[in-house]
């Protein structure tokens, strides 16, 4: 098995959406899904923020503009969810903004609109210290 950043964090999260997809389905929106999620990553005990406001800065300001992503678990992993028939472009540049304007690490883009999960795991490389 490879050593990817974060390995078992994002094998347990994306566990955790293969089983809400397996209970749901496809079809539902996706507040729907969001709500499945955070009962299913409770259960799970994994930690999580739900609507987390991600803050923006231009030049070493603080922007009045923000992102808000669908979760980021173990402070390190941005979540973000969809319930589409495809993910296109947009979608991924969606969870590439959202790790250049944090310190986030990685980023999981799901989409449970087609009928078996679909996931993209993306790792942020411009911020790294």
């Amino acid at each position: 098995m490879s050593n990817l950043l974060h390995e078992e964090k994002t094998y347990s999260i994306i566990g955790v959406c293969m089983a809400v997809h397996g209970k749901l389905g496809s079809g539902f929106l996706e507040s729907v899904y969001s709500e499945a999620l955070m009962k299913e990553l409770t259960k799970r005990n994994i930690p999580f923020e739900r609507e987390k406001k991600l803050e923006l800065y231009y030049d070493g300001e603080k922007l009045n503009k923000y992102f808000k992503a669908d979760f980021v678990c173990f402070d390190s992993i941005i979540v973000e969810i969809k319930s589409k028939i495809r993910i296109i472009k947009v979608d991924e540049q969606q969870i590439i903004n959202y790790l250049k304007a944090t310190n986030c690490e990685v980023g999981l883009l799901v989409n449970f609109g087609e009928s078996s999960l679909k996931y993209k795991r993306f790792v942020n490389t411009i911020n790294k210290k």
